[in-house]
């Protein structure tokens, strides 16, 4: 894994001799927001050695960086999930790139299927704690205290203060910002009814199928890290309708500008 990461950086060090400040990963429908990424270098993640294919919806598969709000950043226009057939060491390989090339910010999106009746398709909440339902620890295997430490503690793998900033962004730009605590299935089945209800009761307010594992690893690689879930439907049984993944995609898409003006706001606001 360690000499992969290290190829992958090399590839990237040639592109541009920056650091990115901060990486944003854009979930399922909610890659647009790469548009409007200044002075822009696209990487078709095909490109980077080691880097793994995304083969999801609504997942464009492109690496791209470049400037916003003053900062440089690096756009994932789209992860890989556990449920595609990668193991978590793909999964989260992204981010050991990303670490060890020395980000220290960690914005994570995703579209969730709502868990909580009070939050409806089209809301955005800012995630606070998760639950690992997916059967499956990245951080599995040797105790290696510079890569892989072991029991990294997780009392805080979303930071407050980016919570804090989020949520005063959201209200200069208004709308509200709840906050959410995200469930975690490895899919790619929609989970059933009593499935949610369980959820519910572990006190889980969205689900969905990716997201924790690189959140597990940020977090041992010593990144901060913002999760922002878009609400893109109630998870099943809440309601008489069936699920799709094209409901997904249409709800996100109507969802972009609001996540958009978020993250730029939530990116300026860095210190």
């Amino acid at each position: 894994m360690q000499k992969r990461v290290s190829e992958a950086l090399d590839y990237l060090r040639v592109l541009t001799d920056r650091v990115p400040e901060a990486a944003v990963v854009l979930g399922s429908g909610l890659g647009a927001f790469a548009d409007s990424v200044d002075n822009k270098i696209v990487i078709p993640y095909s490109d980077i050695p080691g880097w793994p294919r995304s083969t999801a919806p609504g997942h464009a598969g492109r690496l791209v960086l470049g400037e916003m709000a003053g900062k440089f950043i690096a756009v994932m226009q789209g992860r890989v999930h556990y449920y595609e057939g990668h193991s978590m060491d793909e999964v989260v390989f992204p981010v050991r790139v990303l670490g060890a090339w020395g980000v220290r910010v960690y914005l994570a999106t995703n579209a969730v299927g709502s868990v909580d009746f009070s939050l409806s398709p089209g809301d955005v909440t800012a995630l606070y704690d998760h639950i690992n339902w997916m059967g499956a620890n990245p951080l599995r295997g040797p105790d290696t205290p510079e890569w892989n430490p072991r029991f990294p503690d997780m009392t805080y793998a979303y930071d407050r203060n980016l919570i804090q900033l989020a949520e005063r962004t959201a209200a200069e730009e208004g709308f509200s910002l709840q906050r959410g605590v995200y469930i975690a299935f490895p899919g790619p089945s929609y989970e059933t009814p009593a499935e949610i209800r369980m959820a519910r009761v572990l006190g889980a307010t969205v689900v969905g199928m990716s997201t924790v594992p690189e959140v597990i690893t940020a977090n041992a690689m010593g990144m901060r890290v913002c999760g922002i879930s878009c609400v893109a439907n109630y998870g099943a049984g809440m309601t008489s309708n069936p699920l799709s993944g094209e409901e997904v995609l249409e709800e996100m898409g109507k969802a972009a500008d609001k996540l958009g003006r978020l993250l730029k706001g939530i990116i300026a606001g860095l210190d």
